[in-house]
């Protein structure tokens, strides 16, 4: 057999093994230079994929146009109940399944932006997240995502500091900095093909020498093995975390998904220092027909939701670490005719962190009045969300502004957004 097709054959094997496209942690071959000095905080990344219903979250129940443009699927205002909305102020309210965030509003470390978004018009789900993920707008092309890059100032050598738990290669962390991936739920506990010891060493026999394919499969192989292990070291505080969370909410829906995403996340940065940014993912946002109010299919995602954010609070919650929630666009404000939501524009983008200027909303807000809608129908982008995120990493990642030019080539400072985090 030729070198060639020798080095096709283990590729195959490499990728039945470990998975297409690294699914399995495998970090890259290169690192970006590291800045002097580490960053302060630990930044983890919740993207809500299929464009989640702000309007139904952030619930703004002092307009009076809320509840006239959506005569069915609006929650009910504020009753007093946990019920019906559950009022922040005069304007917003949290919907009843995210009451588990409360105690964050009242502890001043949970704020919203409720105008947020990409000032790119496309109401396409694949490039707004793209959009999003590479940090910018209106470009359709490849390009690195932005956290592989706020790794890459971060890496040192072939050490990765970022991980993502989930999708096998989301865009945001794509790039040359080094990441580490691993897969969603209880797979994450497994070797796979590697737990047998008979094709453990064979395959390791066979990538044993030092070509850059056999570099990548020790790598990825060890990662994988080791990501098994300390997570499984962790599953009975985890178990003990999950029956308590579910006690707490009472009935609702599972939170397995996410929840479980979230504790994976936890656990590996706790046990690892050098990971100091996450990213986590959730689909099933895309809720174009029978939505539901207060009950229904959004507030059971909402309420899994809520879960994983509670668990993520547990485990970042230092001086200078920051969840950030986002999504690719929200959704209509009207509700359409099979009692849901079309693709919008604008949307409430969530920062939970003790940084934050918590209990309170930012930025503009104009209201759902006809004239005050984008194209009369959406939310308007009042606050772009590189403008929100510029926020975040020079306040608790210690960027500079050049590097998050960098980052996010074209954007402006929002001068809007300078009270959004503690000095």
């Amino acid at each position: 057999m030729s070198a060639h097709h020798t080095h096709l054959h283990r590729r195959g094997l490499l990728q039945a093994l470990t998975g297409a496209a690294a699914v399995w942690a495998s970090p890259a071959l290169w690192a970006a230079a590291s800045p002097a000095g580490e960053p302060a905080g630990r930044l983890v990344v919740v993207f809500l994929r299929g464009a989640y219903d702000g309007l139904s979250a952030f619930v703004p129940h002092g307009d009076a146009n809320y509840y006239r443009i959506r005569p069915n699927i609006a929650i009910a205002p504020p009753d007093g109940t946990n019920q019906t909305t559950l009022a922040l102020d005069g304007t917003f309210g949290l919907h009843p399944a995210l009451e588990p965030l409360m105690p964050f509003w009242q502890q001043g470390v949970l704020g919203v932006i409720p105008a947020a978004g990409s000032p790119d018009p496309t109401r396409s789900h694949f490039d707004a997240q793209h959009h999003w993920e590479i940090g910018i707008p209106g470009k359709s092309s490849a390009a690195n995502g932005w956290l592989n890059g706020l790794a890459g100032l971060q890496a040192h050598g072939a050490v990765p500091s970022a991980v993502g738990v989930g999708e096998a290669n989301p865009t945001i962390l794509s790039g040359p900095a080094p990441v580490q991936r691993v897969p969603r739920g209880d797979a994450a506990t497994k070797e796979g093909s590697l737990a047998d010891a008979r094709t453990r060493k064979a395959v390791m026999s066979l990538y044993s020498g030092q070509d850059a394919l056999s570099r990548s499969f020790q790598s990825g192989a060890q990662s994988r093995m080791q990501t098994a292990k300390t997570l499984n070291e962790g599953m009975a505080d985890m178990a003990m975390e999950s029956a308590q969370m579910l006690a707490a909410s009472n009935g609702a829906g599972s939170a397995k998904g996410l929840l479980l995403d979230a504790q994976h996340l936890g656990t590996l940065m706790r046990k690892d220092p050098k990971l100091r940014i996450g990213f986590l993912s959730a689909g099933g946002w895309d809720t174009h027909a029978n939505q539901g109010n207060q009950t229904g299919a959004l507030a059971n995602n909402l309420g899994n939701l809520a879960q994983a954010l509670v668990q993520l609070r547990k485990d970042f919650s230092g001086p200078n670490d920051m969840i950030v929630m986002m999504s690719e666009f929200g959704r209509t404000s009207a509700e359409n005719g099979t009692r849901g939501t079309d693709h919008g524009h604008g949307n409430a983008l969530w920062l939970l962190g003790n940084r934050v200027q918590g209990g309170r909303w930012h930025g503009t807000w104009n209201g759902l009045a006809a004239d005050s809608l984008h194209e009369g129908r959406d939310l308007p982008v009042h606050h772009d969300f590189r403008g929100v995120l510029a926020q975040v990493l020079r306040s608790t990642q210690g960027l500079t502004a050049a590097q998050v030019d960098t980052l996010f080539p074209g954007y402006a400072w929002d001068a809007g957004l300078n009270g959004l985090m503690r000095a």
